[in-house]
This record gives C-alpha cells, structure tokens and sequence, in this order.
C-alpha cells in the first residue's frame, strides 16, 4: 500500500496561499491539465513537472483573493477536490479538480474552472 495523500497540507496549503505547501504534494513529473472559458477540452492548458506547475500555482496563490477547500475525497489512488475563490471585487471562482495519485503524491491532475461573467 502507498503512502497516503496529505488532505491537510492540501487545506492548508489552499487557505492559506502557500504555494510552497501544495508543490510538496506533486510528484516531480506530475501533470497538470486545466480546462476553462480559455483553455477549453480541446485545447487544455497542460503544465509538465514541478517547475511548470510551480508558476501556476505561484501566480495563483500570490493573487489578492480568497481561497476555501470546500470538499476532498480521497478513495484509493484517486483525490477529487472542489475549491472556491473571491476576489475583493466579489468576482467569483469555482474549480474542480480529479488527481490520481502515486505514493501518497498527485500525477495526473485534471482542474476545471469557472469564473462569475
């Protein structure tokens, strides 16, 4: 059996904008695949390794906004997770993610998100 997925270190690491935190959960080739308005299913926006996914999430967790996890299961090699987000303008962000998971660590992960028009 492989190690565990850290749920908490995915809290806290959501809430409180530690980018830092949520990379130690990738493994170091992970995958990232984010489908929105922008980046739509046919053309999803695909970040490759720690270094890639690094950027993302440093851009998304430097952001003036608020972040909740609002839900995670985690059932075997699999973690789904929905997190909501609020600028100080009230715009509105809901995103959805589907991981797989190799020893206790996130290596293919789907993210689908939505933002208030």
């Amino acid at each position: 059996m492989g190690t565990a997925f850290d749920t908490e270190t995915l809290r806290r690491g959501i809430e409180g904008h530690d980018a830092k935190a949520l990379l130690s959960l990738y493994a170091d080739d992970a995958e990232i695949r984010v489908v929105d308005r922008n980046t739509q299913p046919s053309h999803p926006m695909v970040m490759h390794g720690q270094g890639e996914i690094s950027k993302m999430l440093d851009d998304v967790y430097s952001r003036e906004m608020t972040h909740k996890l609002e839900e995670c299961v985690v059932q075997g090699d699999k973690v789904a997770f929905t997190e909501s987000c609020e600028y100080p303008d009230g715009v509105r962000v809901l995103a959805t993610s589907m991981a797989s998971l190799k020893d206790g660590k996130i290596i293919e992960h789907t993210l689908v998100q939505a933002w208030d028009e």
